[in-house]
């Protein structure tokens, strides 16, 4: 494996530096999971980034990945999302992430007919999981 330190990693939130980018685990419920990744993923940290978003997958039901803090996305980030998508779908484990330009500059050319869980934040995503749409806007009438 790459160049990877961890700390807390079974606390309820954990951190790992692998190569050029930081992931990190927060757990909402026991079962639902936010990866966030900040800097590069390319091939030296790609397998790195799934084996560290799938460590829990026994325990995980929900999983939100969230990419916006990730400044390069290589076509080995690419091919690290389809081995999460394999792997969370043999596991049962729904899953949805949110992208940043670079992500989805190059999702644009390998995923264009956007099979994989897109959603423009992760909150959003993390709805998209649970069931919860997001407040809309209320219309008020104006008094007569």
């Amino acid at each position: 494996m790459p160049n990877v330190s961890t700390s807390h990693s079974a606390s309820p939130e954990s951190f790992t530096v692998c190569h050029a980018a930081h992931f990190a685990t927060r757990w909402l419920q026991p079962s639902t999971a936010i990866i966030t990744a900040h800097g590069e993923i390319d091939a030296a940290n790609a397998i790195g980034f799934v084996d560290y978003a799938l460590r829990y997958a026994d325990r995980t039901d929900n999983l939100v990945i969230d990419l916006t803090g990730i400044e390069f996305f290589g076509s080995a980030g690419f091919s690290a999302l389809h081995t999460l998508n394999v792997r969370c779908a043999a596991a049962d484990i729904a899953w949805a992430m949110a992208t940043s330009k670079s992500v989805n500059r190059l999702l644009r050319i390998c995923d264009p007919d956007m099979a994989l869980p897109v959603h423009a934040s992760a909150e959003a995503a993390l709805g998209a999981l649970t069931g919860e749409r997001s407040p809309l806007l209320q219309l008020v009438t104006e008094p007569s």
